[in-house]
């Protein structure tokens, strides 16, 4: 299990894309006109061999729109990668976890999203690329080079994802058993999971009736004053190495 893609949901999907581009300092994204059928329009960043999207909607009724008029703009899904979608099915199947999309019909990739009931916090996503290194929702160019791509830009990493929610033993604990991993260990600030060069961290949001949620990721950068001096140019708020981008908290940490 490793995080491959992070998605945004916005209002705007111009001021989104164009926050992320200028924040990070990303080429021009892949748009999918597959998205169509979920009723959203999308924009797809590389970020060395993962990916941030920008989703916004483009019909009502939409899982996306209903996002928005509780959460406003805010992340919205995670996309784990596997290197066995059959083996993933059978124990989501033995947990009776249910899918609200299932596509096998790609010879590239097959994927799946868990219903944010049975796992909770997010859209949960988990896919198989066939070759590993390729990922067809970034579209037909992002490869710039071998993998690992040399250059600093292609090194850059999402190392995490912070989860808020009333119990987050609770919360992290039925993600370790839906995503089968070890778990969850007891850390400062609440609890951690431990995916393929990530984590999941989770923490304690005592607000009354207050919704598990996504609310920051950990992102490995080539320059963090220069991210930060390009927030404070954008007018995002900054506090030390995180700026808030979209209502999530962007903890930034240079390439190691």
């Amino acid at each position: 299990m490793r995080i491959r893609q992070i998605v945004f949901a916005a209002k705007d999907l111009a001021q989104g894309r164009e926050q992320v581009a200028q924040l990070l300092g990303l080429a021009a994204p892949f748009r999918d006109p597959g998205v169509a059928e979920f009723g959203i329009d999308n924009a797809v960043f590389a970020f060395g061999d993962q990916f941030i999207e920008v989703i916004s909607p483009t019909r009502p009724g939409t899982a996306c729109g209903r996002h928005l008029d509780r959460h406003g703009d805010s992340p919205y899904m995670l996309i784990l990668q596997t290197d066995d979608f059959a083996r993933e099915e059978r124990r989501l199947d033995a947990l009776s976890v249910r899918r609200v999309w299932r596509s096998a019909a790609f010879d590239n990739i097959s994927a799946m999203h868990l219903h944010p009931k049975d796992i909770g916090g997010a859209i949960v996503s988990i896919d198989e690329a066939r070759p590993a290194a390729s990922w067809r929702w970034g579209g037909p160019n992002w490869q710039t080079g071998a993998a690992p791509m040399p250059s600093p830009e292609g090194q850059q990493r999402v190392r995490g994802l912070t989860l808020a929610a009333q119990d987050a033993e609770a919360l992290a604990q039925r993600w370790a058993q839906v995503l089968g991993r070890t778990a969850a260990g007891v850390t400062l600030n609440g609890w951690q999971l431990d995916l393929q060069d990530g984590q999941a961290m989770f923490e304690a949001d005592a607000a009354s009736n207050a919704e598990s949620r996504i609310i920051g990721f950990t992102l490995a950068v080539v320059s963090v004053p220069g991210v930060l001096a390009r927030a404070r140019e954008l007018r995002l708020p900054v506090q030390g190495q995180r700026v808030t981008l979209m209502s999530a908290a962007l903890d930034l940490h240079p390439l190691a």
